[in-house]
């Protein structure tokens, strides 16, 4: 997987690389009802448009991506906006390899998980719950089963509701994508 990802970035722009932050990050961070801001950690955060976002916005942001020619990126990108953002290489299954601690009010995640082999996505629910401060919030895109030519990629709230214990499904909102894609917003427990 890292390799395919790699070609992307390699080869230009990748396609989920809009350079936009997506509105719906934009209502939690700036909406009527938005979160104070807090400790972030953005899960696959690509070329760090989403992360400069939320350092802009007051977030003390971490960010994480798998790819090295993403994060290289994504430090330029920061460096460039004077954003004070965090960006570390590694695998969002394996969050105790990379450095970020948290506890950590808000997730972030455009297309990460969604293309994580299913057998490795525990690690990543587990991974989130240990670093979840009580009340964190998960703001999730996915795509769905059958957007892509393989077996096993994609998300469901099905699958959410079962990976993420201690955590609550409360929202689903259905992508305007050609494909089948959700926004799913989970909560993590108030007290564990």
């Amino acid at each position: 997987m890292r390799g395919v990802l790699e070609d992307f970035y390699r080869d230009g722009k990748p396609p989920w690389d809009s350079g936009v932050t997506p509105p719906e990050l934009v209502a939690l961070v700036e909406g009527p009802g938005a979160l104070m801001p807090g400790q972030v950690l953005e899960l696959g955060c690509g070329t760090g448009t989403n992360a400069v976002y939320l350092a802009r916005h007051g977030w003390r942001v971490a960010a994480v991506d798998l790819v090295d020619r993403a994060v290289r990126q994504a430090r330029e990108k920061a460096d460039a906006a004077g954003a004070d953002v965090t960006v570390l290489c590694g695998d969002a299954t394996r969050l105790d390899e990379v450095g970020v601690p948290g506890p950590y009010d808000l997730f972030f995640d455009l297309s990460c998980y969604c293309g994580i082999p299913p057998h490795r996505r525990d690690a990543y629910a587990a991974g989130l719950t240990k670093r979840a401060a009580p009340g964190a919030r998960l703001l999730m895109f996915g795509y769905g089963p059958g957007a892509f030519d393989d077996s096993w990629s994609g998300v469901t709230a099905d699958e959410l509701r079962a990976r993420f214990a201690g955590w609550q499904l409360a929202d689903v909102t259905p992508g305007t994508n050609p494909v089948p894609t959700f926004w799913f917003t989970l909560h993590r427990a108030a007290a564990a």
